[in-house]
């Protein structure tokens, strides 16, 4: 075997790797229902990557092949120092996109600056128009700020912004028509997605809670025509347009439309775990491989590559199972 890692991560399926989505935080400031239990806690600082560090994995990855690099939390504006690291990644040769996925909270002040860092696109997480039901799905969290925070995107001139709705029956299904409008008034994209069993939930059935991308898109199409589109913005989302509007419709479908045989991702969360699958358990500890060859990057590449071996070829999520994977989608990195 080469002692030199090959430049590009390819897995025993075939798929190239090319798109790392960077946990740099499990802390939030909101509590979503379907995110994290209302009760979280946290991991100790020791336990988590440094700036420094994060800087090095991400930068390992870029020089593997790795052009895009999705920055998730948590809500990874909340960490010291995110907007410095975030400069940091927006430097690194090679790399084609740094995209951000917040849940808006600190957008109203940090907009500005996250675009001059190199941040070129935005994911916001919005699953309501109703402050007293943002506060219920939130647990803590204020309507007005984050609506602020997205105008003070818009103003601020990324390539394009996108909402993500988590859709859940009975809790905002009834928004699925109020939110593309909202995206429509305002030109942003959306992209409505299916619960994905992570972690426990308090007081909640999630085969009860599920509402299907093909239930989604009927309500849409009551009151929207909807044109296919082969567009792909390199993650999991199908798209369509709404006729006359250059916003773009998309469903993330894990459960009614499975999208693994695509899969060009692996997810680093913040203690250094790399997560070959969402909604599969199969994982290397980078962090440890990292603090023990110090400034090694061979080594640190070498089981990056490795790692592709172990990614499975797809999740089998069961809504029926109370939970399928333990872990919380704020300590998954999204």
């Amino acid at each position: 075997m080469s002692s030199q890692p090959p430049s590009s991560l390819i897995d025993r399926f075939g798929r190239r790797v090319n798109y790392l989505r960077l946990s740099i935080t499990d802390r939030c400031d909101f509590r979503c229902v379907y995110c994290m239990s209302e009760d979280m806690r946290f991991l100790p600082r020791a336990q988590i990557l440094t700036l420094e560090e994060l800087q090095t994995l991400a930068q390992a990855f870029v020089e593997l092949g790795v052009d895009k690099i999705r920055v998730t939390g948590g809500e990874p504006l909340v960490r010291k120092g995110a907007m410095e690291l975030l400069e940091g990644l927006g430097r690194l040769p090679g790399l084609r996109e740094l995209v951000l996925t917040t849940n808006g909270s600190q957008l109203e002040s940090s907009a500005a600056r996250l675009k001059a860092a190199g941040v070129k696109r935005l994911n916001i997480s919005l699953d309501t128009l109703d402050g007293d039901k943002f506060r219920q799905i939130t647990r803590v969290g204020d309507l007005a700020r984050v609506l602020r925070g997205i105008e003070a995107a818009r103003a601020a001139g990324f390539e394009r912004i996108k909402l993500n709705a988590v859709i859940l029956k009975h809790r905002n299904h009834d928004e699925v028509a109020d939110l593309a409008g909202f995206a429509l008034r305002h030109g942003l994209d959306i992209s409505y997605i299916e619960e994905m069993p992570l972690g426990s939930v308090d007081g909640r059935d999630r085969a009860e809670a599920y509402y299907s991308s093909d239930e989604i898109r009927r309500d849409l199409e009551a009151r929207y025509v909807l044109e296919s589109t082969d567009e792909d913005s390199g993650g999991p989302s199908r798209y369509y347009r709404v006729a006359g509007s250059d916003s773009r419709i998309g469903f993330i479908s894990p459960h009614s439309h499975n999208f693994c045989h695509a899969c060009n991702r692996v997810r680093l969360t913040v203690e250094g775990r790399l997560l070959l699958c969402l909604g599969n358990e199969h994982s290397v500890d980078l962090k440890r491989v990292l603090r023990a060859n110090p400034g090694d990057s061979g080594k640190l590449k070498r089981a990056i590559v490795d790692a592709m071996a172990v990614k499975p070829e797809r999740h089998h999520f069961d809504l029926t199972e109370q939970p399928v994977i333990f872990r919380h989608m704020s300590v998954t990195g999204g």
